[in-house]
C-alpha cells in the first residue's frame, strides 16, 4: 500500500492494530455458551464482549494517545474539538450473539468533528476494510490477502443501481416507508444487508446505494473515510456531511444528487 503523506498513515495503522487487538477478544465470545446479554435503555442489546472489547480500546489510546478524546457506544463521550476516536466495539451486536457472522469493530479518527481515519474489522468474516484521508481505501479478503484497493461502481442511472436499506422497520418508524417503496420502485435490485456491511458494499462496487435511519456517529464514522477514499459519497439522509445526523446515505457519488432528491421529496 503506498503511503501519500497525507498526515495520517500512522493513526490508520494504529485503527488497524486496534481493530486486530478487540478481535481476539470479541472471537473469544462470538459463540460462547455463558455469553452475558443485557438490554439497554434504547432497546437494543448490549453482551460482556461489547463491554469489553470498548474497555480494551479505550486503553490502549489512553496509552497510545494520551490527548485525543473518545467517543464509544457503550462507556459515552461528546463530540469533541480537535482529534476524536470514535469506537463501535461490536457493531451488529443482534447479529453476534445469534451467530450470524456480520458484526464488526469499528474504529475511527475524526478532526474538528470530520471523519479521516476509518478501520473496520469483521472476524467472523475473515474481513477487514481501512482507509484515511489521502491514503485510499483497502480491504482485505481473506486473512493473509494482499490488500485490495476499493472503488465504487460506475452506475449512472437508478434503473441499473442495486440498494440496501438496512430494514424495513426502521424506515416505518421513521415515517419514510413511503419513500424507501418509492426509491425501491426506481432501481434494479434491493437487499436489506444491514449494519456496516452495506456500506463497505457501496465502497468495495458491489452495491450502488445503502441508506438507513436511527444512527449514531459510531455507527457510521469508520464507514465514512473508506467510502469516500473509494470514490463515494456518504452523508445524512439530508445530505448534511459527517455522522452527526442521525442517519446516512451512501452512494457511488454519481447517483448521490438523485437519491437525495428523492428523500428529500417529502420532508
Amino acid at each position: 500500500m503506498a503511503v501519500s503523506g497525507s498526515g495520517y498513515a500512522e493513526d490508520l495503522r494504529l485503527a488497524r492494530d486496534l481493530v486486530d487487538m478487540a478481535h481476539v477478544l470479541s472471537m473469544e465470545r462470538y459463540r460462547a455458551l455463558d455469553l452475558r446479554v443485557e438490554t439497554k435503555p434504547d432497546r437494543t442489546p448490549v453482551t460482556d464482549a461489547d463491554q469489553a472489547v470498548e474497555q480494551a480500546l479505550r486503553a490502549a489510546l489512553r496509552e497510545s494517545r494520551p490527548d485525543d478524546a473518545i467517543l464509544g457506544e457503550e462507556y459515552g463521550g461528546d463530540r469533541a474539538p480537535g482529534r476524536q476516536w470514535i469506537l463501535d466495539p461490536i457493531d451488529g451486536t443482534a447479529n453476534f450473539l445469534r451467530g450470524v457472522p456480520v458484526w464488526g469493530t469499528l474504529v475511527a479518527l475524526a478532526v474538528d468533528g470530520r471523519p479521516v481515519v476509518g478501520a473496520v474489522g469483521a472476524p467472523a468474516l475473515g474481513r477487514q476494510w481501512w482507509g484515511a484521508l489521502g491514503e485510499g481505501a483497502w480491504t482485505t479478503d481473506a486473512r493473509g490477502a494482499e490488500p485490495r484497493r476499493l472503488e465504487v461502481s460506475g452506475i449512472r442511472e437508478l434503473s441499473d443501481a442495486s440498494l440496501s436499506y438496512n430494514s424495513l422497520k426502521g424506515w416505518q418508524e421513521e415515517g419514510r416507508a413511503d419513500d424507501l417503496l418509492r426509491l425501491s420502485d426506481c432501481v434494479w435490485r434491493t437487499r436489506a444487508y444491514g449494519d456496516f456491511w452495506s456500506y463497505l458494499l457501496v465502497a468495495e462496487g458491489a452495491l450502488d446505494v445503502a441508506a438507513e435511519f436511527d444512527l449514531r456517529p459510531y455507527d457510521i464514522a469508520a464507514l465514512i473515510p473508506i467510502v469516500e477514499e473509494a470514490g463515494g459519497r456518504m452523508t445524512s439522509v439530508a445530505g448534511d456531511a459527517g455522522p452527526w445526523g442521525g442517519s446516512a446515505l451512501a452512494t457511488n457519488s454519481h447517483l448521490h444528487g438523485q437519491v437525495l432528491t428523492m428523500l428529500r421529496s417529502e420532508d
